[in-house]
């Protein structure tokens, strides 16, 4: 699978463009490695390599990841970084897995 189609280029708000907004800024890609639980939410892209957007670990943080380092990642058996093919995009502040919406 390719980690990022033209669409979701297309998509992805230009890098600091929603500079300021914090966790109202929109996720629009869900990347996640299948064997453990890290998750990148990218809200804004260059265009060509860096994402900024909530990397998702043992803690969460925004900041800049890379679109070449994603590629490069392999899990247990040969396992790659994959994108959530079923993601709606959405403000960061309403991601349920990551804690900031109470629970209905």
């Amino acid at each position: 699978m390719k980690l990022l189609t033209q669409k979701n280029k297309k998509d992805l708000p230009a890098l600091y463009s929603q500079d300021g907004k914090g966790y109202d800024a929109i996720a629009v890609v869900k990347f996640f490695a299948p064997w453990s639980s890290w998750t990148w939410y990218a809200t804004e892209f260059d265009g060509e390599d860096t994402f900024f957007g909530l990397v998702d670990r043992h803690d969460r943080e925004l900041g800049y990841f890379s679109l070449k380092e994603l590629e490069s990642v392999r899990g247990s058996f040969g396992l790659k970084i994959e994108r959530d093919l079923y993601w709606t995009p959405k403000p960061l502040k309403e991601i349920k897995s990551i804690g900031f919406v109470a629970a209905s």
